[in-house]
């Protein structure tokens, strides 16, 4: 699926299940939200937390991250946003002005 098909799925799923869309102020609480989940997981899966309660976190980190792009993809829809445009300007801008330098940085020389 490309970008622009999830975008209009999205799209679809919301308006036939959803309703409408939240307001662009809950939706960006509701992606604050979501990305500090996605924080939790990784914090005790990759970094020195332990989790609570049961042994082990059943959660699915792929599902966690799904949830992120969900929301941020209907602030994108609610807003005008074409995502795929959106992205490949912003790699272009990385591009020109990152060319060199991480390649330059010595903290991450190999």
């Amino acid at each position: 699926m490309t970008l622009q098909e999830y975008q209009d799925q999205v799209d679809r799923w919301v308006k036939q299940y959803g309703v409408r869309y939240f307001s662009e102020l809950t939706n960006l609480a509701i992606l604050m939200e979501e990305v500090g989940e996605v924080a939790r997981l990784m914090a005790r899966r990759y970094g020195e937390q332990s989790f609570k309660g049961t042994p082990g976190d059943t959660r699915d980190l792929a599902d966690e991250l799904a949830d992120v792009m969900f929301v941020l993809v209907c602030i994108a829809n609610q807003t005008g946003v074409d995502l795929p445009t959106a992205l490949q300007r912003n790699l272009e801008k990385k591009t020109r002005r990152d060319h060199r330098r991480h390649w330059d940085n010595p903290k991450l020389a190999k």
